[in-house]
């Protein structure tokens, strides 16, 4: 009997304990584990991290390059609109050195079809102020022609004469004649939006 109560007393206890021990929480699991994908090591994945980096600093770099040099085209092309041209002697006529700036122009503005030039045709101060005037405006309207024989539309240009009265360089000597009988162009429309020929 007193065995029966003493087996009987340590069941009652184990039960006890046993019941005791559910109060208590389970150990912290432990953190899921991150599956990779089959056949690819961290390494691999860092280096195909790395490569697509790479690949679109590449891009951003060539497109950068592109717009640079868009914008250097559009700049040189803008600058050659704008070079004056020169004549001989009381002359109007297109000399050969004259023809070659011309002909860069007319490619420019076929490139450009929105940009409109206004021809300023000088002279030097040698002659009378009206023969100058009519001077300088028969070497822009020679400009003028020389660019619509190239199928430009004639109504992308102006004209107007300052003969003598805007000298590029002061003095009475050939160095400053010759630079004074000029046209010179300035870009009245499309000058914000030039691309490169």
């Amino acid at each position: 009997m007193c065995n029966a109560r003493f087996v009987l007393g340590a069941f009652a206890a184990s039960l006890l304990i046993a019941g005791c021990g559910r109060g208590q929480p389970d150990p912290t699991p432990p953190p899921p584990r991150i599956e990779q994908p089959p056949g690819r090591t961290p390494q691999e994945i860092a280096d195909s991290i790395a490569t697509e980096r790479a690949r679109q600093d590449s891009i951003q770099a060539a497109l950068l390059a592109q717009q640079q040099a868009a914008a250097q085209a559009a700049a040189a092309a803008s600058q050659t609109l704008r070079q004056a041209v020169y004549f001989g002697y009381d002359e109007s006529t297109i000399t050969t050195s004259t023809e070659a700036a011309l002909r860069a122009k007319v490619e420019i503005l076929r490139a450009n079809p929105g940009v409109r030039l206004r021809m300023e045709g000088h002279a030097d101060e040698r002659g009378t102020s009206e023969y100058n005037i009519a001077l300088g405006n028969e070497r822009a309207e020679s400009v003028i022609r020389f660019l619509t024989n190239f199928g430009l539309s004639g109504d992308r240009f102006t004209s107007v004469s300052y003969g003598e009265e805007q000298p590029a360089m002061q003095g009475s000597n050939e160095e400053a004649w010759a630079l004074n009988r000029r046209v010179e162009f300035v870009i009245t429309a499309g000058g914000d939006s030039i691309v490169g020929s």
